[in-house]
């Protein structure tokens, strides 16, 4: 049997800098937007998460895209 995976959503995450703990080491805040269509290509995705930084008060450290999909047996 062989199984097939389907797209089912993608999520944009930005990892915000929001400074260093007691020690020293870096401390992050996620903001993440769900539902995003699978289909979106990587660029949009990157530029949009760009501009939803410029309003945020925390610097941008970094974008992850988090896909899903069903595993369905054929």
């Amino acid at each position: 049997m062989a199984v097939s995976k389907v797209p089912a959503g993608s999520v944009l995450r930005l990892e915000l800098h929001a400074g260093n703990d007691g020690s020293g080491n870096p401390v992050f805040r996620n903001k993440s937007l769900n539902n995003v269509k699978p289909t979106a290509s990587d660029q949009d995705l990157f530029d949009v998460a760009g501009g939803l930084a410029a309003l945020q008060e925390l610097p941008l450290n970094n974008v992850l895209r988090i896909d899903n999909a069903h595993l369905v047996e054929e």
